[in-house]
């Protein structure tokens, strides 16, 4: 065989060794679990000061370390409870953002705190003191809070009222889990700049961030996740799993989120099936919303839930 004709057969060979090992790479990047919270935005960073100021108002607290065990495999994962001042059955469970944990979402703990509710703050798996290898972006850890839900109701009654909380990635685990079997406890949702579905918003991420397409890059890190989680990641779909839902949610997005672009949330909020209120925060980036305005942003809050609390399914 003619040396030219060999090196023109081999040559596709070469181009999808070099995909899938880019691949490779993208999905360590993306998925493999980081044991340490990278640092903020530099967009943030003006926010520090408040920000450790409730990481230590957290650390006043008398909390409790909860365990409980994946619903999928042998992984133990962790939770801090943070009881309310006074003793109550109403509790909000809040999700974390990637490569977050619980302790990252200490300013919403203490504003739930302060609005006399019980605060579950989960690890998700492969982040915090959970275990796990890798990120499921929401998909898997939708099915975990299921099981967070009933400890909540375990250690607080029947009588339990519960809402559900995410920014970011715990926006999008919030509303995938809309979309399953849910207690009659669990009575409203409130997401924070979650995506609509991880394929576009990965996609969106690769263009922005490392200049890639699509394909071939996507499938192939999809392929690779199959491989090491099960799932393609196409399943990953907040807006297929709102259009289950029947709950009230309440929409928060920053107008200028340029990390989950302004249209997710607007697929999001077309989806959902059951009352449902939005709030675009002027002038707010990707999970800045809060740190904009505290205040105004636990008024919203506060309202929705006063309004929803004692909503039940038809």
């Amino acid at each position: 065989m003619k040396k030219k004709t060999a090196m023109g057969l081999m040559a596709p060979l070469f181009v999808a060794a070099g995909t899938m090992g880019a691949a490779e790479k993208l999905y360590k990047f993306a998925f493999h679990r980081v044991d340490e919270v990278p640092e903020t935005s530099a967009e943030k960073q003006k926010y520090a000061d408040q920000y450790y100021h409730y990481v230590n108002w957290l650390k006043t607290q008398p909390t409790r370390n909860w365990k409980i065990e994946a619903f999928d495999r042998p992984l133990k994962l962790s939770a801090t409870y943070i009881p309310a001042a006074e003793e109550t059955t109403d509790t909000v469970i809040v999700a974390h953002g990637y490569k977050g944990n619980g302790e990252t979402m200490a300013n919403y703990a203490n504003m739930f705190h302060e609005l006399g509710f019980n605060v579950l703050l989960p690890d998700d798996r492969a982040h915090g003191h959970s275990s796990g290898e890798y990120i499921s972006f929401g998909w898997l850890d939708r099915l975990d809070y299921q099981n967070w839900i009933q400890r909540v109701i375990q250690e607080t009654g029947v009588d339990a009222r519960i809402v559900l909380f995410g920014v970011s990635m715990g926006g999008a685990t919030m509303e995938m889990l809309s979309g399953e079997p849910l207690p009659e406890q669990v009575r409203c949702i409130i997401a924070d700049c979650g995506y609509s579905n991880i394929d576009d918003e990965m996609s969106y991420l690769l263009k922005k961030t490392f200049h890639l397409p699509k394909y071939p890059f996507l499938p192939a890190v999809s392929a690779i996740n199959i491989y090491r989680q099960g799932f393609n990641l196409k399943k990953v779909s907040s807006v297929n799993q709102l259009r289950h839902n029947y709950r009230p949610i309440l929409f928060i997005h920053g107008e200028k989120d340029a990390y989950v672009p302004l249209n997710m949330v607007e697929a999001n909020f077309d989806a959902t099936r059951g009352p449902k209120e939005k709030w675009i925060v002027k002038n707010a980036t990707h999970a800045e919303s809060f740190w904009i305005d505290p205040a105004d942003y636990r008024d919203h809050v506060a309202r929705f839930i006063q309004r929803n609390l004692t909503y039940r399914l038809q």
